[in-house]
């Protein structure tokens, strides 16, 4: 059952996965891999939130998912990353709110996971600059992508697709250039392939 408590979050975010450009899994499609399956991290920076009176500003969130096959068909695989730097009600706020258990978005995303392989405390160094976003988990992912340039170097982008890691909101297109990964198993490295950005905001 979700919680009661009042939230609301607010940054930006990007996911970078080992699909082509752009990945199909957003319009309920087959991931565009050679076995069929979609590996992906996301990572959000909140830039402003609360969760019933505990700050969350400043702090990130990154969650890793090995889909088996359409992502609306669930079975997910998936290891969820807080960020060191929150305090004890700071992270069991944000396990709250990333799990799913808070409502809103992320208790639909939780739905379509099969497997939670971790919830762990690590050392997240999201940055965002202009056209470009990366992000460093420990030793664990190390993570840059660029937008594509479209007509006159404006962002290419898509809008309303029907899945989404932000509902409603224009995903720019990019492609990464360092995009590895390894824990609990899973081990990949999608440089080169499809990334995803925008901005978010949740709430329940």
């Amino acid at each position: 059952m979700a919680t009661t408590t009042k939230w609301k979050i607010s940054g930006t975010y990007f996911e970078s996965c080992d699909c082509d450009i752009a990945c199909p899994c957003v319009f309920l499609q087959p991931p565009s891999t050679d076995d069929g399956t979609c590996n992906v991290v996301i990572a959000w920076n909140i830039e402003s939130g609360d969760f019933g009176g505990t700050d969350l500003s400043g702090l990130s969130v990154a969650l890793a998912v090995h889909s088996p096959a359409v992502m609306t068909d669930g079975n997910w695989k998936a290891a969820v990353y807080l960020d060191e730097n929150a305090d004890p009600s700071q992270q069991e706020a944000l396990g709250q709110i990333f799990s799913g258990q808070g409502g809103g978005h992320f208790e639909v995303l939780s739905g379509f996971i099969g497997e939670i392989l971790g919830v762990a405390s690590a050392s997240i160094d999201y940055r965002s600059d202009g056209k470009k976003r990366s992000v460093t988990i420990g030793g664990i992912a190390e993570i840059e992508i660029e937008a594509i340039p479209g007509v006159e170097e404006e962002d290419v982008t898509i809008a309303g697709n029907p899945l989404g890691v932000v509902p409603g909101v224009p995903l720019h297109i990019a492609q990464s250039s360092v995009s590895k990964f390894s824990d609990h198993g899973l081990t990949w490295d999608n440089a080169g392939n499809n990334g995803y950005f925008s901005a978010f905001s949740y709430e329940n």
